[in-house]
């Protein structure tokens, strides 16, 4: 087997070795190179998603065409100064900085997926609820942006905070900000909140809606995936590349945007594509 290629950087004052920047990771050719170079200037806007959080990342050493695996644990041989959080019989890589996330760039970790809560900051408590709707064979991102929209109407009355992103892949993401701190548990828990308007919606729309994962019930229906609200669940970080056949992205919308989709406008972005609309719109995912 050949030698890895290496090239030597310094960031601030961290140094790493990157390897094989030439090698293709997506069909089209989009390399480990860029691929670090999205997350190098994707990270003012990555970052304070990732800040805290216990990550798991999806590594795909011989591109995304290949074996993949998740990695939880930091791997030997990884810098003293990656941040790492213990907990249970894992010891997780924690992403604060750019010289972090490139690290885990290098390492072909193309998908970032962090909890709801910052347990590296000693917090156990979520500061989100995610409605991860999934689309059931004979639908789309365009049903799931209808269901984003009736999440919405049921909420917007509570006066709480939402905000959407695609997943990067074939579904959509919402997310609402408890008002005031919330465990998962309990009867008055984010879980059991979740649970509540994803099983409301199927009763109210069943031809439309599912809140349980039986695979016989999801054709031509959206799953609204409430189980994500517990601690020990992840979910693709906002920004993240997914492992497609394109370099996509879990890209933030306005609402304008879910409102188009569900129009009939398709909402799928690359990498490129999410770096102009960070230069454009900022962070729609800061609140």
């Amino acid at each position: 087997m050949p030698e890895a290629s290496r090239t030597v950087i310094r960031i601030g004052e961290r140094e790493l070795s990157l390897s094989n920047l030439d090698k293709p990771l997506y069909p089209g050719g989009f390399t480990k190179g860029q691929v670090i170079d999205y997350y190098t200037r994707i990270a003012p806007v990555i970052l304070p998603h990732l800040k805290g959080r216990n990550l798991t990342m999806v590594r795909f050493p011989d591109g995304v065409e290949g074996q993949s695996f998740f990695a939880k644990n930091v791997p030997s041989g990884a810098p003293g100064w990656v941040a790492r959080v213990a907990l249970k019989d894992n010891t997780y890589p924690v992403i604060d900085d750019v010289a972090a996330l490139v690290w885990a760039a290098n390492l072909a970790g193309l998908e970032l997926h962090v909890p709801l809560h910052r347990a590296a900051d000693g917090v156990f408590t979520p500061d989100r609820i995610v409605f991860d709707l999934d689309p059931g064979p004979g639908c789309g991102v365009c049903e799931c942006a209808e269901i984003a929209l009736l999440i919405r109407s049921i909420l917007d009355p509570l006066g709480l905070a939402m905000v959407v992103k695609t997943s990067g892949s074939k579904g959509m993401q919402l997310y609402v900000r408890p008002v005031e701190a919330t465990p998962y548990d309990g009867e008055s828990g984010t879980t059991a909140f979740a649970k509540a308007v994803a099983e409301g919606l199927a009763r109210t729309h069943p031809e439309r809606v599912v809140s349980k994962q039986a695979k016989e019930l999801r054709p031509g229906k959206i799953l609204i995936d409430w189980s994500q609200n517990v601690r020990a669940k992840t979910t693709v970080c906002v920004y993240s590349l997914r492992a497609r056949p394109e370099p996509t992205v879990s890209t933030p919308l306005t609402w304008a945007e879910v409102e188009a989709c569900a129009g009939g406008a398709e909402l799928r972005f690359t990498a490129p594509e999410a770096l102009e609309r960070v230069d454009s719109l900022g962070d729609l995912f800061a609140w």
